[in-house]
């Protein structure tokens, strides 16, 4: 018999299914990681909404008009459909203490729990 250099067709074989294996494992991988990012940035967003309204709540000049502007639940987020915000005020009086304990908290699809921060604003 002759001996020819060259691969098999058994070789060839093999070779094609290990790359098959490794590029079906690349390519699960590509989509775990793409997804896992679509929700962190839902997270980071609803972050956001909170952080933007309790910046909103310690600007305002009006304490007595607080409730009024902010106490409520809002979801019409243009670029986030599906996300609701809440901001309870809470006025406390202890004393001559007057203060209100404000708590915003945003949920929406991608955020897991909702997101919640609470801040303490003082009459002036």
């Amino acid at each position: 018999m002759n001996r020819e250099s060259g691969f098999t067709l058994i070789e060839v074989v093999i070779a094609l299914t290990l790359l098959l294996v490794v590029m079906v494992g690349l390519v699960t991988m590509t989509g775990r990681t793409s997804n896992t990012a679509a929700l962190g940035d839902r997270q980071e967003a609803a972050f956001q909404l909170v952080a933007d309204r309790l910046d909103q709540v310690r600007a305002d000049p009006d304490y007595g008009g607080l409730d009024t502007t902010y106490g409520k639940t809002e979801s019409s987020f243009p670029t986030l459909p599906g996300f609701t915000r809440t901001t309870l005020l809470v006025r406390t009086n202890s004393g001559s203490n007057d203060y209100k304990r404000v708590t915003v908290t945003v949920s929406g699809p991608g955020v897991t729990s909702g997101i919640s921060r609470t801040v303490t604003v003082a009459a002036p």
